[in-house]
């Protein structure tokens, strides 16, 4: 990337960043602003300044952003943390994403996989991932119950992981041309034991030192959160270098160091989750850049529909299936269902897909960009309209199998609404950025406070005006 390049691409991220807030009021999100902005400056009218990222490029942001994504996901979801709602993510992980992932992969192969079942399963496994960042406003609004709104963000933290394996397996298939396509999957699968192992390894051992170093007071306050991100990238360079799947020990690692690390050590994610969602806002614009185009000149009808049956049919209905049962009523169901966002996880699947398979992947990519691309613009426009509509009657209907007091999960990349209320509250607020704070919205006093916090002595602004 040339000098000029770069100016180009940090003056966009310089630009986002100050008037985020504004356009995120207006649904204006970061993926709909990079996707549009990599399309503008590689095919619009500023094609001349020729902002064209190279494929290596492309590949390592990726990477890279994949990296971060599975090791937070995997470390802010601990089992102790799922005793509310234990059941109905098991489901949804267990029995929806399998089906959903199945019944994508058989339609693809219906509709467009003529290059054989291995295109096919990659197009379902890709987009079987959901993204909550990109329902943000369904996630930040109170009227839905907040059990429901944990539901929907721990099934979008660990979807990412669960199918990054069949996605590997896939490409070792479309790669291989179907001459070894059998052994081209069990290296695969023998990868995926190999980065379990070493992700474990890593990232419990890495956790375990961690949280010793900062209790005996070995650790700078300004490096904590270096810790955690060079740990992350250790789990998936380690796999790398022992042959072993780098994807698979990030997610792994992240389960490991969120189970040894407990509660008090989640502070030091946020430091990585605010590195990934630097680095998704390139991987958006390189996604605009690259996949976009080729993506509509390949368009037929196969390809819409199957975008449209992606984001109803295939999701909705092994939700639906998962859920019998479970005591959560038609609406809710259907509300879970729909939101099932195809996002960051689905971009990252198709760049490497298109990297490291090259033409034999480019229907394929095809499929997942315009799946992607409907997804940003109709769960953008419907979250909050349905979140406002709907959310009372579901908490009507949770009346009794679920408290809607129960607290959201942490919030992932692009969500920081909550990090925004507390930067309203005040400044000295803002930086202990305390966990348990609640403010409820800009010029609002603080309405509750963790009585560890109550040492902080923040005045709140005063109330708004009538």
């Amino acid at each position: 990337m040339s000098p000029s390049d770069l100016a180009i691409v940090a003056a966009l991220i310089f630009a986002w960043a100050t008037v985020s807030a504004r356009l995120e009021r207006w649904d204006v999100t970061a993926p709909i602003t990079f996707v549009l902005a990599g399309l503008v400056l590689t095919h619009g009218p500023l094609a001349p300044l020729s902002v064209v990222p190279p494929p290596e490029l492309v590949k390592g942001l990726a990477e890279a952003t994949l990296v971060l994504v599975l090791f937070t996901d995997a470390s802010r979801v601990g089992l102790r943390d799922l005793r509310t709602d234990l059941a109905p993510c098991v489901r949804l992980l267990g029995i929806g994403l399998p089906l959903t992932m199945g019944l994508g992969t058989l339609l693809a192969l219906a509709l467009v996989g003529k290059a054989g079942i291995w295109l096919a399963l990659l197009v379902g496994a890709a987009l079987a991932p959901t993204d909550a960042a990109l329902g943000s406003a369904m996630m930040d609004n109170p009227a839905v119950p907040a059990r429901i709104r944990r539901i929907i963000n721990v099934e979008s933290g660990l979807n990412d992981g669960i199918a990054t394996p069949f996605v590997t397996v896939a490409l070792a298939g479309v790669i291989s041309g179907g001459h070894a396509a059998g052994h081209g999957a069990a290296k695969a699968l023998a990868e995926l034991a190999l980065g379990v192992l070493i992700g474990v390894a890593v990232g419990g051992a890495g956790s375990f030192l961690v949280k010793t170093a900062r209790s005996r007071g070995w650790v700078a306050g300004s490096f904590a959160g270096s810790a955690v991100l060079a740990l992350a990238v250790c789990a998936y360079a380690s796999a790398l270098a022992l042959h072993g799947n780098g994807f698979i020990a990030a997610f792994t690692g992240g389960i490991a160091y969120g189970a040894v690390a407990g509660k008090r050590d989640e502070q030091l994610i946020p430091f990585v989750e605010e590195t990934s969602a630097l680095l998704s806002l390139m991987v958006w614009l390189a996604f605009g850049a690259v996949a976009i185009v080729p993506a509509f000149k390949d368009l037929s009808w196969e390809i819409v529909l199957y975008a449209v049956l992606s984001l109803t049919v295939i999701r909705m209905v092994p939700v639906a299936i998962a859920l019998a049962g479970a005591r959560l009523g038609r609406t809710t169901t259907a509300f879970i269902g729909w939101f099932g966002p195809r996002g960051l996880a689905s971009v990252v699947f198709a760049l490497l897909a298109l990297e490291e398979a090259g033409p034999a992947a480019e229907s394929a990519v095809a499929v997942i960009s315009v799946t992607v691309l409907l997804s940003v613009l109709a769960h953008g426009a419907s979250a909050d309209p349905l979140a406002r509509r709907y959310g009372p009657a579901m908490a009507r209907a949770l009346d009794g199998t679920g408290s809607p007091a129960i607290a959201p999960m942490a919030e992932r990349r692009l969500i920081r609404a909550h990090h925004r209320r507390l930067q309203a509250c005040g400044p000295a607020l803002a930086r202990q950025a305390c966990a348990g704070t609640r403010c409820s919205g800009r010029r609002a006093k603080v309405t509750e406070i963790r009585p560890e916090c109550r040492a902080l002595s923040v005045s709140a602004p005063p109330p708004a005006r009538a």
